[in-house]
């Protein structure tokens, strides 16, 4: 049987107000259009949900048990409804988001404190993978976008729309002591006479100290390899060596206590973007968060001091 909205809240005001009078006044209806509704209800029903007297309108225990499903019906419908009202004006929702560790751990945190504050009925999920994989999340429609470093050493990415929001320096880190505290800036060149402690070809930061490192036409030598940012802060820690890391992942190794110089001749810096599907439409409030991350600058959301945001 079909029965609208529109009934089954007639029937619940009846049911409340004990009589039609009442409940047209509560509706600001007529009583007689309410009186046809709940007659309605009832013949599609095939049962009589009020026994009717002159003076009163009792419901009936069928009555009684529609009036309680109606209820929950309305109910359930007018919530779901003020979701998808809040859906629509990017206040309600789920936005999913793949990220770098050190981007997950160091920009985005004061991004996402902003937006969550604005937006505070919004599920939202930072998934953290190597390059590659976030990449893949993107393409395969898992995430809304992406926040990852883009560079001419990593994987193509022409089909994917690339919208650059900040950057960071590459600088070199070294235990407490080491002769390049005397330094203002370290050239990539000089670190070719210490072990160093190279983070392994799976990660985005091993591209760029490749690319550095031709660039400089030197050539380090590998004392150890680890894809952990704890683990190669530790080996450094331990005077194994020294190692290169991006500005953005410096706050992430101070547990060991490590002191660090800009790298310079050449200079290498990263270039982190929001990358996602040209076309794919967004949800408002995916795009509500694309619009935080791409205006951070401007928020003056904080970044360490190797790091700046781009945009106006």
């Amino acid at each position: 049987m079909d029965l609208t909205l529109q009934q089954l809240r007639v029937v619940v005001a009846v049911y409340d107000a004990g009589s039609f009078t009442a409940a047209a006044e509560s509706l600001m209806q007529a009583q007689s259009s309410l009186s046809r509704t709940v007659a309605d209800v009832e013949r599609r029903l095939g049962t009589a949900l009020f026994t009717r007297t002159t003076r009163h309108l009792e419901p009936t225990a069928e009555g009684r048990e529609f009036a309680a499903i109606a209820r929950a019906t309305v109910t359930t419908f007018e919530a779901n409804l003020r979701h998808f009202t809040g859906f629509l004006d990017g206040q309600r929702g789920r936005v999913r988001v793949a990220t770098l560790p050190s981007l997950a751990a160091i920009l985005l945190p004061p991004v996402v404190s902003a937006y969550t504050r604005e937006h505070p009925h919004v599920t939202l999920a930072i998934e953290d993978a190597l390059a590659a994989e976030v990449l893949d999340r993107v393409r395969s429609g898992a995430v809304d976008f992406a926040v990852t470093v883009v560079s001419e050493a990593a994987a193509p990415i022409a089909d994917l729309h690339v919208t650059p929001v900040a950057t960071d320096r590459f600088c070199c880190v070294f235990r407490p002591g080491h002769r390049f505290a005397d330094l203002d800036e370290v050239p990539w060149a000089e670190l070719a006479g210490e072990a160093f402690i190279a983070f392994d070809r799976t990660t985005s930061i091993r591209q760029h100290l490749d690319r550095a490192f031709a660039d400089s036409g030197t050539s380090p030598h590998n004392a150890v390899e680890a894809r952990n940012i704890s683990a190669v802060a530790g080996l450094v820690a331990a005077g194994l060596g020294v190692s290169a890391v991006p500005g953005l992942v410096l706050p992430l190794v101070e547990f060991a206590g490590l002191q660090h110089r800009r790298l310079g001749d050449p200079r290498m810096t990263r270039r982190i973007a929001v990358v996602r599907v040209p076309h794919r439409p967004l949800a408002p409030a995916a795009q509500a968060f694309l619009v935080a991350i791409t205006d951070a600058r401007r928020a003056g959301a904080p970044l360490p001091a190797e790091a700046a945001w781009l945009g106006p």
